[in-house]
Protein backbone atom coordinates (compact mmCIF):
# COMPACT_ATOMS: atom_id res chain seq x y z
CA UNK A 1 0.00 0.00 0.00
CA UNK A 2 1.25 3.23 -1.23
CA UNK A 3 1.90 6.21 1.26
CA UNK A 4 0.02 9.84 0.73
CA UNK A 5 2.76 12.51 -0.90
CA UNK A 6 3.79 14.92 1.72
CA UNK A 7 1.60 17.49 -0.26
CA UNK A 8 -2.01 16.97 0.40
CA UNK A 9 -3.88 17.58 -2.70
CA UNK A 10 -7.13 19.82 -3.16
CA UNK A 11 -10.45 18.58 -2.91
CA UNK A 12 -11.13 15.77 -5.62
CA UNK A 13 -7.47 16.08 -6.78
CA UNK A 14 -5.71 12.46 -6.93
CA UNK A 15 -3.17 11.42 -4.60
CA UNK A 16 0.22 9.85 -5.26
CA UNK A 17 -0.81 6.65 -5.08
CA UNK A 18 0.71 3.72 -7.50
CA UNK A 19 0.81 0.16 -5.60
CA UNK A 20 -3.04 -0.19 -5.58
CA UNK A 21 -5.91 -0.25 -8.25
CA UNK A 22 -9.17 -1.21 -7.42
CA UNK A 23 -10.14 -2.27 -3.90
CA UNK A 24 -12.39 -4.80 -2.32
CA UNK A 25 -15.98 -5.11 -2.16
CA UNK A 26 -15.65 -3.74 1.36
CA UNK A 27 -13.65 -0.96 0.37
CA UNK A 28 -16.50 0.00 -2.16
CA UNK A 29 -19.16 -0.58 0.32
CA UNK A 30 -17.76 1.59 2.43
CA UNK A 31 -17.95 4.43 -0.10
CA UNK A 32 -21.08 4.96 0.94
CA UNK A 33 -21.15 5.27 4.50
CA UNK A 34 -23.39 2.62 5.38
CA UNK A 35 -24.65 3.47 8.57
CA UNK A 36 -25.85 7.15 6.81
CA UNK A 37 -27.56 5.07 4.69
CA UNK A 38 -29.45 3.02 7.61
CA UNK A 39 -30.93 6.26 8.65
CA UNK A 40 -31.55 7.15 5.31
CA UNK A 41 -33.49 4.30 4.64
CA UNK A 42 -35.25 4.73 8.25
CA UNK A 43 -36.09 8.14 7.50
CA UNK A 44 -37.63 7.58 4.26
CA UNK A 45 -39.97 4.55 5.32
CA UNK A 46 -41.35 6.62 7.60
CA UNK A 47 -42.00 9.48 5.47
CA UNK A 48 -43.90 6.55 3.11
CA UNK A 49 -45.67 5.56 5.92
CA UNK A 50 -47.46 8.71 7.14
CA UNK A 51 -48.33 9.57 3.55
CA UNK A 52 -51.76 9.59 2.24
CA UNK A 53 -52.11 6.79 -0.54
CA UNK A 54 -50.91 3.38 -1.34
CA UNK A 55 -48.17 1.66 -3.10
CA UNK A 56 -47.21 -1.32 -3.59
CA UNK A 57 -44.93 -3.49 -1.41
CA UNK A 58 -42.57 -4.62 -4.36
CA UNK A 59 -42.72 -0.49 -5.85
CA UNK A 60 -41.91 0.42 -2.01
CA UNK A 61 -38.71 -1.84 -1.47
CA UNK A 62 -37.13 -0.80 -4.97
CA UNK A 63 -37.87 2.84 -4.17
CA UNK A 64 -35.87 2.34 -0.26
CA UNK A 65 -33.41 0.47 -2.14
CA UNK A 66 -33.25 3.18 -4.76
CA UNK A 67 -33.23 6.05 -1.86
CA UNK A 68 -30.49 4.30 0.06
CA UNK A 69 -27.96 3.64 -3.67
CA UNK A 70 -28.56 7.65 -4.12
CA UNK A 71 -27.46 8.01 -0.50
CA UNK A 72 -24.91 6.12 -0.86
CA UNK A 73 -23.43 7.91 -4.37
CA UNK A 74 -23.84 11.11 -2.07
CA UNK A 75 -20.98 10.05 0.18
CA UNK A 76 -18.91 8.01 -2.50
CA UNK A 77 -18.45 11.54 -4.24
CA UNK A 78 -17.93 13.27 -0.51
CA UNK A 79 -15.22 10.70 0.17
CA UNK A 80 -13.96 11.60 -3.10
CA UNK A 81 -13.42 15.21 -3.13
CA UNK A 82 -12.98 15.34 0.87
CA UNK A 83 -10.25 12.88 0.24
CA UNK A 84 -7.49 15.51 1.56
CA UNK A 85 -9.68 16.35 4.13
CA UNK A 86 -10.04 12.62 5.48
CA UNK A 87 -6.00 11.59 5.06
CA UNK A 88 -5.71 14.44 8.02
CA UNK A 89 -8.37 13.60 10.48
CA UNK A 90 -8.13 10.42 12.72
CA UNK A 91 -11.70 9.44 12.63
CA UNK A 92 -11.25 9.45 9.02
CA UNK A 93 -7.65 8.56 7.74
CA UNK A 94 -8.63 5.01 7.00
CA UNK A 95 -11.25 5.33 4.89
CA UNK A 96 -10.76 3.73 1.61
CA UNK A 97 -9.16 6.64 -0.18
CA UNK A 98 -6.84 7.98 1.76
CA UNK A 99 -5.92 4.86 3.18
CA UNK A 100 -4.50 3.45 -0.40
CA UNK A 101 -7.58 1.33 -1.27
CA UNK A 102 -9.26 2.87 -3.40
CA UNK A 103 -7.69 4.94 -6.52
CA UNK A 104 -9.89 8.85 -6.35
CA UNK A 105 -10.72 8.42 -10.52
CA UNK A 106 -12.22 4.90 -9.38
CA UNK A 107 -14.75 6.34 -6.43
CA UNK A 108 -15.55 9.27 -8.73
CA UNK A 109 -16.93 6.94 -11.44
CA UNK A 110 -18.71 4.61 -9.05
CA UNK A 111 -20.41 7.80 -7.40
CA UNK A 112 -21.36 9.22 -10.70
CA UNK A 113 -22.63 5.69 -12.10
CA UNK A 114 -24.77 5.27 -8.84
CA UNK A 115 -26.30 8.60 -8.76
CA UNK A 116 -27.44 8.72 -12.32
CA UNK A 117 -28.91 4.92 -11.62
CA UNK A 118 -30.65 5.43 -8.71
CA UNK A 119 -32.47 8.89 -9.90
CA UNK A 120 -33.28 7.10 -12.99
CA UNK A 121 -34.63 3.41 -11.32
CA UNK A 122 -36.53 5.62 -8.87
CA UNK A 123 -37.94 8.01 -11.65
CA UNK A 124 -39.08 4.50 -13.73
CA UNK A 125 -40.46 2.51 -10.62
CA UNK A 126 -42.22 5.27 -8.55
CA UNK A 127 -42.29 8.64 -9.93
CA UNK A 128 -40.06 11.34 -11.56
CA UNK A 129 -40.98 13.49 -8.59
CA UNK A 130 -39.56 11.32 -6.11
CA UNK A 131 -36.74 10.54 -8.61
CA UNK A 132 -36.25 14.62 -9.11
CA UNK A 133 -35.66 15.33 -5.36
CA UNK A 134 -33.37 12.24 -5.17
CA UNK A 135 -31.41 14.06 -7.80
CA UNK A 136 -31.76 17.42 -6.07
CA UNK A 137 -30.64 15.79 -2.72
CA UNK A 138 -27.43 13.96 -4.33
CA UNK A 139 -26.44 17.28 -6.20
CA UNK A 140 -26.82 19.54 -2.74
CA UNK A 141 -24.87 17.28 -0.68
CA UNK A 142 -22.16 16.38 -3.12
CA UNK A 143 -21.50 19.87 -4.52
CA UNK A 144 -23.19 22.68 -2.29
CA UNK A 145 -22.26 20.77 0.62
CA UNK A 146 -18.85 19.18 -0.13
CA UNK A 147 -17.82 21.11 -2.58
CA UNK A 148 -18.52 24.49 -1.43
CA UNK A 149 -20.24 25.07 2.12
CA UNK A 150 -18.16 23.12 3.47
CA UNK A 151 -14.84 24.69 3.38
CA UNK A 152 -16.51 28.34 3.13
CA UNK A 153 -18.24 28.92 6.02
CA UNK A 154 -19.44 27.71 10.17
CA UNK A 155 -22.54 27.17 8.70
CA UNK A 156 -22.18 24.53 6.63
CA UNK A 157 -23.64 21.91 9.26
CA UNK A 158 -26.90 24.43 9.32
CA UNK A 159 -27.24 25.02 5.51
CA UNK A 160 -26.13 21.47 4.43
CA UNK A 161 -28.56 19.96 7.08
CA UNK A 162 -30.91 20.00 4.44
CA UNK A 163 -29.93 17.22 2.38
CA UNK A 164 -30.00 14.58 5.40
CA UNK A 165 -33.45 15.86 5.91
CA UNK A 166 -34.62 15.15 2.45
CA UNK A 167 -35.58 11.59 2.50
CA UNK A 168 -38.52 11.65 4.12
CA UNK A 169 -39.97 13.98 1.56
CA UNK A 170 -38.85 11.43 -1.04
CA UNK A 171 -40.14 8.77 0.47
CA UNK A 172 -44.00 10.35 0.70
CA UNK A 173 -43.19 11.76 -2.96
CA UNK A 174 -43.35 7.63 -3.94
CA UNK A 175 -46.61 7.13 -1.97
CA UNK A 176 -48.62 10.23 -2.67
CA UNK A 177 -46.82 12.02 -6.05
CA UNK A 178 -46.72 15.12 -3.95
CA UNK A 179 -45.01 16.56 -1.43
CA UNK A 180 -47.42 17.10 1.87
CA UNK A 181 -47.12 19.06 5.31
CA UNK A 182 -46.43 15.43 7.07
CA UNK A 183 -42.89 15.03 5.30
CA UNK A 184 -41.98 18.85 5.50
CA UNK A 185 -42.21 18.58 9.28
CA UNK A 186 -40.02 15.43 9.55
CA UNK A 187 -37.72 17.55 7.37
CA UNK A 188 -37.89 20.17 9.34
CA UNK A 189 -37.19 18.14 13.07
CA UNK A 190 -34.28 16.69 11.00
CA UNK A 191 -32.96 19.97 9.77
CA UNK A 192 -33.08 21.78 13.54
CA UNK A 193 -31.90 18.37 15.15
CA UNK A 194 -28.56 18.39 12.80
CA UNK A 195 -26.70 21.24 13.84
CA UNK A 196 -26.69 20.78 17.84
CA UNK A 197 -25.77 16.60 16.77
CA UNK A 198 -22.97 17.76 14.77
CA UNK A 199 -21.46 20.47 16.66
CA UNK A 200 -21.36 18.53 19.89
CA UNK A 201 -19.09 16.17 18.18
CA UNK A 202 -17.52 19.54 16.65
CA UNK A 203 -16.57 20.78 20.58
CA UNK A 204 -14.20 17.32 20.96
CA UNK A 205 -13.06 17.34 17.46
CA UNK A 206 -11.84 21.23 17.18
CA UNK A 207 -7.94 20.27 16.96
CA UNK A 208 -8.36 18.17 14.04
CA UNK A 209 -11.26 20.20 11.99
CA UNK A 210 -8.26 23.22 12.61
CA UNK A 211 -5.80 20.87 11.14
CA UNK A 212 -7.57 19.88 8.51
CA UNK A 213 -8.62 23.47 7.63
CA UNK A 214 -12.60 22.88 8.46
CA UNK A 215 -14.17 26.06 9.42
CA UNK A 216 -16.27 24.76 12.33
CA UNK A 217 -18.63 26.48 14.53
CA UNK A 218 -16.15 25.54 17.40
CA UNK A 219 -13.21 26.81 15.55
CA UNK A 220 -15.13 30.29 13.88
CA UNK A 221 -17.14 31.63 16.87
CA UNK A 222 -15.23 29.64 19.84
CA UNK A 223 -16.45 26.92 22.01
CA UNK A 224 -18.28 29.08 24.43
CA UNK A 225 -20.70 30.60 21.67
CA UNK A 226 -20.86 26.93 19.76
CA UNK A 227 -22.65 25.39 23.70
CA UNK A 228 -24.80 28.55 23.67
CA UNK A 229 -26.19 27.96 19.88
CA UNK A 230 -26.79 24.23 20.88
CA UNK A 231 -28.88 24.97 23.71
CA UNK A 232 -31.01 27.33 21.05
CA UNK A 233 -31.14 24.83 19.01
CA UNK A 234 -32.46 21.99 20.85
CA UNK A 235 -35.13 24.64 22.94
CA UNK A 236 -36.13 25.44 19.13
CA UNK A 237 -36.29 20.94 18.67
CA UNK A 238 -38.25 20.35 21.22
CA UNK A 239 -41.32 22.28 20.39
CA UNK A 240 -40.92 21.29 17.25
CA UNK A 241 -40.61 17.38 17.57
CA UNK A 242 -44.55 17.03 19.20
CA UNK A 243 -45.78 19.48 16.21
CA UNK A 244 -47.33 15.80 14.26
CA UNK A 245 -48.92 15.83 17.40
CA UNK A 246 -50.29 19.12 16.85
CA UNK A 247 -50.91 18.25 13.21
CA UNK A 248 -52.64 14.68 14.14
CA UNK A 249 -50.51 12.78 12.23
CA UNK A 250 -48.53 11.74 15.70
CA UNK A 251 -50.47 9.81 18.47
CA UNK A 252 -50.17 9.09 22.13
CA UNK A 253 -47.11 7.02 21.79
CA UNK A 254 -45.31 9.66 19.89
CA UNK A 255 -46.30 12.60 22.28
CA UNK A 256 -45.08 10.86 25.37
CA UNK A 257 -41.55 9.99 23.36
CA UNK A 258 -41.71 13.45 22.14
CA UNK A 259 -41.90 14.97 25.46
CA UNK A 260 -39.69 12.66 26.97
CA UNK A 261 -36.85 13.05 24.40
CA UNK A 262 -37.36 16.96 24.22
CA UNK A 263 -36.37 17.21 27.74
CA UNK A 264 -33.34 14.46 27.58
CA UNK A 265 -32.21 16.63 24.71
CA UNK A 266 -32.15 19.90 26.93
CA UNK A 267 -31.03 18.56 30.00
CA UNK A 268 -27.98 16.98 27.67
CA UNK A 269 -27.53 20.08 25.93
CA UNK A 270 -27.53 22.33 29.31
CA UNK A 271 -24.35 19.53 30.44
CA UNK A 272 -22.63 21.07 27.64
CA UNK A 273 -23.28 24.66 28.00
CA UNK A 274 -22.12 24.01 32.21
CA UNK A 275 -19.31 21.60 31.29
CA UNK A 276 -16.16 23.83 29.42
CA UNK A 277 -13.43 22.43 30.34
CA UNK A 278 -11.37 18.79 30.33
CA UNK A 279 -12.69 15.37 30.34
CA UNK A 280 -16.23 16.68 31.86
CA UNK A 281 -16.35 18.72 28.67
CA UNK A 282 -15.57 15.80 26.38
CA UNK A 283 -18.06 13.66 28.45
CA UNK A 284 -20.78 16.00 27.84
CA UNK A 285 -20.04 16.66 24.26
CA UNK A 286 -20.01 12.94 23.88
CA UNK A 287 -23.03 12.35 25.91
CA UNK A 288 -25.13 15.16 23.95
CA UNK A 289 -23.82 13.46 20.71
CA UNK A 290 -24.43 9.83 21.46
CA UNK A 291 -28.58 10.93 23.08
CA UNK A 292 -29.32 12.98 19.71
CA UNK A 293 -29.08 9.77 17.64
CA UNK A 294 -31.08 7.92 20.31
CA UNK A 295 -33.87 10.66 20.16
CA UNK A 296 -34.12 11.17 16.48
CA UNK A 297 -34.34 6.96 16.45
CA UNK A 298 -36.83 6.63 19.16
CA UNK A 299 -38.70 9.45 17.95
CA UNK A 300 -39.09 8.65 14.31
CA UNK A 301 -39.52 4.61 15.68
CA UNK A 302 -42.86 5.83 17.29
CA UNK A 303 -44.04 7.49 14.68
CA UNK A 304 -43.88 4.34 12.58
CA UNK A 305 -45.07 1.91 14.78
CA UNK A 306 -48.46 4.24 15.33
CA UNK A 307 -48.64 4.25 11.03
CA UNK A 308 -47.26 0.43 10.67
CA UNK A 309 -48.55 -1.36 13.60
CA UNK A 310 -52.30 0.39 13.51
CA UNK A 311 -51.81 2.40 16.92
CA UNK A 312 -52.25 5.38 15.74
CA UNK A 313 -54.45 7.61 18.37
CA UNK A 314 -54.77 10.93 17.52
CA UNK A 315 -54.53 13.41 20.43
CA UNK A 316 -57.20 15.54 20.18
Amino acid sequence: MSSLSNSLPAGGETFAQTSVVGGDVPDYFALLKPRVMVLVIFTALVGMVVSHGHVSPVIATISLLMIAVGAGASGCLNMWWDADIDAVMTRTAKRPIPDGRIQPNEALAFGLVLSVGSVLVLGLAANWLAAGLLAFTIVFYAVIYSMWLKRATAQNIVIGGAAGALPPVIGQAVVSGSVGIESLVLFAIIFIWTPPHFWALALVKAGEYARAGIPMMPNTAGPASTRRQIVAYTLLLAPLGLLPVALSFGGLLYAVVGVLGGLGMIAFSIQVLRNREGEAEKRAAMGMFGFSILYLFVLFSALLAEHALGLFRAVV
